[in-house]
């Protein structure tokens, strides 16, 4: 089955990121869930930006990049929100990488490379009315990279949350959450059916 890692978002590694990557390995998937947060967790979002600018934003994706590149290549690198950052850097830069799953957020792709790589499928996924993606230029970014990229996909889901995926956190909508779970798992699956990859274990 597929390999996955998976960044978490700016309140750091809660039950809900925890509870979407155990739905993923209930399907057969291994997935790695690096803590950027060295065990932090904060209650609303503007705390975790806060910590995550005391950090330094750099730094975070430095580590991001680096416990991606010691799992090897062959993953699909996913992430939520502040974790798009490592996850799309290194499915833009590492030879091998089978697929990207980008909730949330999409930086445009000249920040880490000159174009998307060949051969590269990708997904995004955000609310169409969040102000994070829409107005900070998230959507008009991911919309480029659809119309240039035939293996990219946009997903947009009606309603104006954040971090509606994570079910620890006020922002999780049940039914987007849902259908962006069984499109991530079709996506998980097709990969699987490419490569012929038997399953792995999960940690």
């Amino acid at each position: 089955m597929a390999d996955v890692v998976l960044f978490h978002h700016a309140q750091g590694l809660t039950d809900g990121v925890k509870a979407f990557a155990s739905e993923l390995r209930d399907a057969g998937h291994t997935v790695h869930v690096p803590d950027l947060y060295s065990g932090h967790t904060f209650a609303t979002l503007e705390e975790g930006m806060a910590y995550a600018r005391q950090i330094d934003f750099e730094e975070i994706l430095d580590q991001g990049v680096a416990a991606g590149e010691a799992l090897g290549d062959g993953l699909v690198y996913a992430g939520f929100s502040l974790g798009v950052l490592p996850a799309q850097k290194l499915a833009q830069t590492v030879a091998g990488a089978r697929g990207a799953l980008l909730f949330h957020s999409f930086i445009p792709v000249s920040e880490f490379s000159e174009s998307w790589p060949e051969g590269v499928p990708v997904q995004v996924h955000a609310m169409d009315a969040d102000t994070l993606f829409v107005d900070d230029g998230d959507q008009d970014a991911a919309r480029e990279l659809v119309a240039s990229t035939p293996e990219a996909e946009l997903f947009l889901y009606p309603g104006d949350t954040h971090l509606f995926v994570d079910s620890s956190l006020p922002d999780f909508e049940p039914t987007a959450a849902a259908l962006l779970t069984r499109r991530v798992l079709d996506f998980l699956r097709e990969r699987d059916e490419e490569s012929g990859a038997t399953p792995g274990t999960s940690e």
